[in-house]
């Protein structure tokens, strides 16, 4: 190996550990929120993909019809849980806030999918369709077992992942799609080319991480969401909704997912089962860093980013085995050297 070749294995490898990083953040925060270990993230990246590809090419993405029928569903529960507690009265701005954006931006992706728009408006229709899907999904799968043990909580992601996969074959079919470049720019850099996209990305990242630790240390939401993953209970004795806590985390992870989707469907081939390869590399990175600390699921999506580029080059058909072992001697680590306690049951 060279040394300009260990330049380009090394760009692309901090290209995808950048994609990682995001959906480990994403996946950190749904488990502090709600104890979920998020198997379905990488199917919000498939969709933000395969979505901003339906509307290059004028199509109404099959996402639109999935949010409608989400948001059908929710509504249903919500009015079965309202009567059954005899709130009626709040019954109309329940079904309100559940119904009303959701049939808003579907109706405008699909007004607007024929019109083909400049690709920032696609991207923007994009991002709001998939972002909308992550509070519903919460409230339809989650909000009823918000109480469950994580084994039970882990059966049920593992669950909605194959839904979703089923609904990503039925709406996009098993064709695989790569969206159009964003940009065309390229510097050269001594032996190394870097891409305007692979700019982008690496952009995009900082400031979307720079904005999440303003969100969580300077915002009330982002306190209440740190509250609950610190202690659960005692959050909800000061006046924090766990719910609206599950709510918001599971659409802060959509909008990650999306916008993962949208980066990385002009850089390589997006099929519609695609995502849970890429959901769980972010998720080894997630588990380096314990699911509780960003600092080092960023160091851990490193690893998994450049171990995965290097291992592509020397061995490429075993490059996702080693990325995957690499889970083992993690695990074993962090049992040996974590203080375990005992579960408190709920009475």
């Amino acid at each position: 190996m060279d040394f300009q070749t260990f330049l380009i294995l090394a760009q692309d490898g901090l290209t995808s550990s950048s994609i990682y990083l995001l959906l480990a953040i994403a996946m950190i925060l749904v488990f502090g929120a709600t104890r979920i270990l998020w198997v379905p993230q990488g199917e919000f990246v498939s969709f933000g993909a395969l979505t901003l590809a339906s509307f290059q090419i004028g199509l109404v993405p099959g996402t639109v019809w999935l949010l409608l029928f989400l948001a059908l569903a929710a509504a249903v529960i919500e009015t079965v849980r309202l009567l059954s507690a005899g709130a009626a009265r709040r019954l109309p701005p329940a079904l309100a806030r559940t119904l009303i954006p959701a049939v808003l931006i579907s109706a405008a992706g699909y007004v607007c999918a024929p019109m083909k728009l400049a690709l920032a408006w696609q991207v923007l229709l994009t991002l709001a369709i998939v972002t909308a899907m992550g509070p519903l999904l919460y409230k339809i799968c989650f909000r009823a077992l918000a109480d469950a043990s994580v084994l039970v909580l882990l059966i049920a992601a593992v669950a909605l992942h194959f839904v979703l996969v089923g609904c990503g074959l039925f709406f996009f079919g098993p064709e695989g799609v790569r969206t159009p470049r964003f940009s065309d720019a390229q510097w050269v850099v001594g032996p190394l080319t870097i891409s305007g996209e692979s700019v982008a990305v690496y952009i995009i990242t900082i400031a979307l991480s720079g904005m999440l630790a303003w969100f969580f240390g300077r915002t009330v939401y982002g306190r209440a969401l740190r509250a609950v993953a610190y202690n659960r209970h005692g959050a909800r004795l000061v006046g924090i909704s766990p719910s609206i806590a599950g709510t918001l985390s599971f659409g802060v992870a959509a909008a990650i997912g999306a916008l993962s989707g949208v980066l990385i469907g002009s850089i390589t081939t997006i099929y519609y089962d695609s995502g849970f390869l890429i959901g769980l590399k972010g998720f080894v990175g997630a588990i380096v860093g314990g699911l509780a600390s960003y600092p080092l699921a960023a160091l851990g999506a490193l690893v998994v980013g450049f171990l995965e580029s290097f291992c592509a080059f020397w061995i490429s058909s075993y490059k996702d085995g080693i990325v995957f072992t690499l889970i083992i001697p993690v695990l074993l680590w962090r049992s040996l050297t974590a203080v375990h306690y005992e579960e408190e049951e709920e009475e």
